[in-house]
């Protein structure tokens, strides 16, 4: 405990001395740092899967299936693009994610319990069918099959998943479940699987407002949604449009984004929360957030829909950049994301997720590839 609180304390300093954005290295060198922590992040479980991060509160904690799942999609691509011995780390996570696999196929959050709840089963989900389509695994296609089965099972008689949530509160943010569906259903078609996938995907449309935000989208009701909630929720409408070649889903994803720059500061600071009638309420960033937008950004940008996106992009990170601490001789934390700027703000306070780590590994991959494509237009 003494180590995890002179670690935070150092890091409570250097957020409390200055708010500002610090001076930052080469984009490739906080990449680079944070793709190790990501491995040490694993390297730190037991179990093949990857912690829940680096927290005041016990430092490494458990693995978390979850965040464990679409972490192995990472792994998988960087497998491709920056050293194969990625793939191992990929394969390690999905064998842990099959021997705690419910026998209903579901997943779950061991802090609520045995019963499964969807929004996780989907975030597997992901890691499952990419595994498979890297392997050729059958017993991955297995699971994957009893996770979407379980998904589809558990749609109410509207087709929606309003029951084994968490909090039994249904959300928006589903959308990223209706997009793993509809991963799923890239490799083994099924119609019942697109089908509740468009009904959650189209309440999503119809809980926006005008001014591009969602009701529906915190974790409690009641609560501003934070950021990274919002992005969930806009990425999961803009892949499931590209996949399906459908225009509302992608229109409505597209709506969100270009809310989003209203609140972008010059440094690329977006608000941790906002509200659904667009307003911020807090000072604080959820850097997660941040990169989730940075990824939707980009992703529009890659669909040809304008250069204020690029902008949006290199802001955006550039700001995480500035509060990422890639000198430190502490393994623990050096190239980590933070949860929150200050590291005390209400998004995972005191901690090192390591979900921001992830979306910020695979935001910036996608600006590399986006600088690159401009580089050769140029």
């Amino acid at each position: 405990m003494l180590k995890q609180v002179k670690t935070f304390s150092g890091a409570m300093f250097r957020d409390g001395v200055s708010r500002r954005p610090a001076a930052f290295s080469s984009a490739e060198r906080h990449l680079l740092e944070a793709e190790s922590w990501l491995c040490r992040a694993q390297d730190a479980s037991p179990d093949g899967g990857v912690s829940y991060g680096y927290s005041l509160f016990g430092g490494w904690r458990p693995s978390y299936p979850e965040t464990s799942g679409y972490i192995a999609t990472t792994f998988f691509r960087m497998a491709n693009d920056r050293d194969p011995s990625y793939r191992n780390r990929a394969v390690n996570i999905l064998r842990w994610l099959r021997s705690i696999q419910n026998a209903d196929g579901s997943f779950s959050n061991p802090r609520y319990g045995r019963q499964g709840i969807v929004f996780d089963t989907g975030q597997v989900l992901f890691g499952l069918v990419k595994g498979y389509e890297a392997t050729g695994d059958f017993d991955l296609l297995r699971s994957a099959r009893r996770a979407a089965g379980w998904l589809t099972s558990v749609a109410d008689v509207d087709m929606r998943w309003t029951r084994s949530e968490h909090l039994n509160t249904p959300h928006v943010y589903n959308t990223r479940t209706a997009w793993a569906l509809l991963r799923m259903n890239q490799i083994e078609f099924d119609a019942s699987r697109e089908a509740v996938a468009r009904k959650n995907l189209d309440w999503a449309v119809a809980e926006q407002g005008a001014n591009g935000f969602f009701q529906h989208c915190s974790f409690k009701p009641g609560e501003t949604p934070f950021t990274h909630t919002i992005a969930y929720t806009a990425r999961g409408l803009l892949e499931s449009g590209l996949l399906l070649n459908d225009r509302k889903y992608i229109e409505a994803a597209q709506r969100c984004a270009d809310a989003m720059p209203l609140h972008l500061r010059g440094d690329g600071h977006l608000p941790l929360a906002i509200s659904t009638a667009g307003k911020a309420v807090s000072d604080a960033c959820c850097l997660t957030g941040n990169c989730q937008f940075a990824i939707v950004w980009a992703r529009l940008f890659a669909h040809g829909h304008g250069e204020s996106y690029r902008t949006g992009v290199v802001r955006a990170l550039d700001y995480v950049m500035s509060t990422q601490n890639i000198t430190t001789d502490d393994p623990d934390v050096r190239g980590a994301i933070k949860g929150s700027h200050p590291i005390w703000a209400r998004y995972a306070p005191m901690s090192f997720p390591n979900w921001a780590t992830k979306f910020f590994i695979d935001a910036m991959w996608l600006r590399k590839g986006m600088e690159q494509c401009s580089e050769f237009r140029s």
